[in-house]
């Protein structure tokens, strides 16, 4: 074993960064990437430090220490990161992201029900109950919607 790793040289921590890196990747667990970050430092210390420190026993040392701070460090500096991020509240919600568009009525409302166009859209409307009767060409605010259908006033 000690022959085996009395070989250890700084190409194998930058490989074994590559391998951590792309283990974070599929992973998103940010420790990985601390661990790849530490390959890295090692890889830097066994080319720059003494080669009376800089044998494996002192490679794995610097690794281990400086994976071990990063990992901790990472967990208290950033504690939101492994947290998901929220969805936007109307992402993929079409009718949700009507609420407070503009447009206009292209029928007269009869018994509170009628067309508007919204972009470039016509959707079915109801009028939001005790607003003046909407006509055709007036102006509208979606007030909110309730399945496919978008429930305005005049606006």
């Amino acid at each position: 074993m000690d022959a085996l790793l009395a070989g250890v040289t700084w190409w194998h921590w930058l490989a074994l960064a590559l391998i951590f890196f792309g283990l974070e990747m599929i992973t998103g667990t940010y420790d990985l990437l601390m661990a790849s970050i530490g390959a890295v430092l090692t890889a830097i210390f066994a080319a720059v430090a003494p080669e009376g420190i800089a044998g494996w026993h002192g490679q794995v040392i610097v690794f281990l220490v400086a994976a071990i701070i990063l990992i901790i460090g990472s967990r208290i500096v950033f504690p939101g990161l492994r947290k998901a991020a929220p969805e936007h509240p109307t992402l993929n919600k079409r009718m949700a992201q009507l609420v407070g568009q503009r447009g206009q009525a292209t029928k007269d409302f009869v018994a509170g029900a009628g067309q508007v166009k919204i972009g470039d859209t016509v959707w079915g409307a109801e009028a939001v109950p005790g607003e003046p009767p909407i006509l055709a060409g007036d102006a509208i605010i979606v007030a909110e919607t309730r399945a496919n259908t978008a429930v305005v006033r005049k606006g």
